[in-house]
């Protein structure tokens, strides 16, 4: 499979404390990946490169077959050239319904005119209809986001991001919160969501990263220390100390 994501020696600090460290990181075309690591290994900060919150001090972010550089784009530049975030906490319109919300993230013009004189069309209601199904949310389609469980409301904002046809997903601990049976679900939705694009899964919790059964990335102090399957990067010497523990 052709590579989606390279970054190349990026590194950046904050106030002298460097935050990340010569950090390279890859992934392909439809791969799932899991990012694992202690609190301040600098897995919020590469999520903020490759999203263009934050730029770093040296080092390339290159994406796509053409290799754009990412860190020659605007945070909304890097949306439209597909690449979508989930942060931890959900940020959904909570008075609005579940297909409102939805309604409102479908990838298309946005200028007043537009805006003015939508009018709903088969196609977009066909659409939401699939990306509901996808995201487990058919059966509420018109309940208000607010009135969601917190799983569900992961889901709807997972939802929200394949709106705008993301060919990358990052997103930030979704087990968080969830009950066992959400976070069963969750995992069969990852899984069935990196058959079409590339998700990059960001996650403490061990168990839930072990039912995804891909590929997993190690940080510790702003850099790569391990890479492998789960049981592989388990025994890892220097994992069980930073991270996992004896």
């Amino acid at each position: 499979m052709s590579v989606l994501l390279e970054v190349n020696g990026i590194s950046v600090s904050f106030d002298g404390f460097k935050a990340i460290n010569n950090l390279s990181f890859s992934i392909s075309n439809r791969e799932l990946r899991a990012i694992i690591g202690p609190n301040g290994a600098g897995k919020t900060t590469f999520m903020d490169i490759v999203t263009g919150k934050t730029k770093p001090d040296e080092g390339t972010v290159l994406w796509g077959e053409k290799n754009l550089s990412l860190l020659r784009m605007s945070e909304a530049q890097i949306v439209e050239a597909g690449i979508s975030r989930k942060f931890q906490k959900p940020t959904l319109i909570e008075t609005q319904t579940v297909f409102e919300n939805l309604l409102l993230s479908l990838k298309k013009s946005r200028n007043p005119l537009s805006t003015l004189f939508y009018k709903l069309s088969i196609a977009d209601e066909k659409e939401i209809n699939i990306i509901a199904n996808e995201v487990n949310l058919t059966e509420s389609l018109s309940v208000l986001a607010g009135q969601l469980s917190h799983g569900q409301k992961q889901w709807l904002e997972i939802g929200m991001l394949l709106a705008q046809k993301p060919d990358l997903l990052l997103i930030d601990e979704p087990a968080a919160g969830m009950t066992a049976p959400e976070r069963k679900k969750t995992v069969e939705l990852l899984k069935r969501l990196s058959q079409s694009q590339s998700v990059i899964v960001v996650e403490h919790d061990m168990e839930f990263i072990k039912s995804l059964e891909c590929r997993v990335t190690v940080l510790h102090d702003g850099g790569v220390i391990a890479e492998g399957s789960l049981d592989y990067v388990s025994q890892n010497e220097k994992v069980i100390d930073v991270y996992l523990g004896r």
